[in-house]
């Protein structure tokens, strides 16, 4: 199947590299691409509009809330949407590769993991690190779904993006997402991608030890949560469209 693609890119604060990453965004695979502004105090908003973005402000603070505005806006002709941090640590060139693996194998979920890519010395942390492993332990002790990442960069049909019911609105967008997909036995791949240390800002989760065991504690929530939980209960579908 040959998929519709929207890109969505939550940012916070990230005017020095949005620009940057948009410019090297493989433009001819996405026929939307969203920059959602998250409550930024810099000018991310402007230069992801001057870079030829469609900028959606959202000043309701959480990763996911971000995701899930920019999911709002996607055009009804989008059958697939990609997901990437804006601060330049992903390669958006992997994202032609993902996009190439999700239609060759007719994917509902495609992941890229850095784990079984090539990261930068530095660029992940050992609590990452572990979090990761921890994470992805858990998961496939409950789902018998394997998982090495539970990196930013990836990409899911919006058909299945429906079925999941997402609503994290902060550190566990990601986790729910995969927990929630190896609950419904979708089908799934991970790709193995780049990752480089921050050139730019902060980063907002792993740059502070607070940060990282916040997020840490609300993934093994999450997952914890999508375990007991029963799908049909969540409070709403994710909602699509504006």
């Amino acid at each position: 199947m040959r998929h519709i693609y929207a890109l969505v890119v939550p940012a916070l604060n990230e005017a020095e590299s949005v620009g940057i990453l948009l410019g090297r965004i493989p433009r001819e695979l996405f026929s939307q691409t969203i920059v959602v502004d998250n409550g930024s105090q810099d000018r991310t908003g402007e230069v992801a509009a001057a870079a030829g973005a469609q900028v959606v402000t959202e000043p309701r603070r959480g990763y996911g809330q971000a995701c899930l505005s920019g999911i709002r806006q996607v055009q009804p002709s989008v059958t697939a949407i990609a997901f990437m941090d804006a601060d330049l640590s992903d390669d958006p060139m992997d994202l032609t590769r993902l996009a190439r693996r999700f239609e060759n194998d007719a994917l509902d979920l495609a992941i890229g993991s850095r784990v079984l890519g090539s990261s930068e010395p530095g660029s992940l942390t050992p609590l990452q690190r572990f979090g990761n492993w921890l994470t992805t332990a858990l998961i496939r002790s409950i789902w018998k779904v394997s998982f090495t990442d539970l990196g930013p960069m990836r990409m899911i049909g919006c058909d299945a993006l429906e079925r999941l019911r997402l609503r994290d609105p902060d550190f566990g967008w990601n986790v729910e997402m995969q927990a929630k997909a190896a609950r419904l036995r979708l089908r799934i791949a991970e790709i193995p991608v780049q990752y480089r240390k921050r050139r730019f800002g902060k980063s907002k989760i792993s740059g502070t030890i607070t940060g990282s065991v916040r997020a840490g504690a609300k993934i093994l929530w999450t997952v914890y949560r999508c375990w007991r939980s029963d799908l049909q209960e969540d409070e709403a579908p994710t909602p699509l469209r504006a």
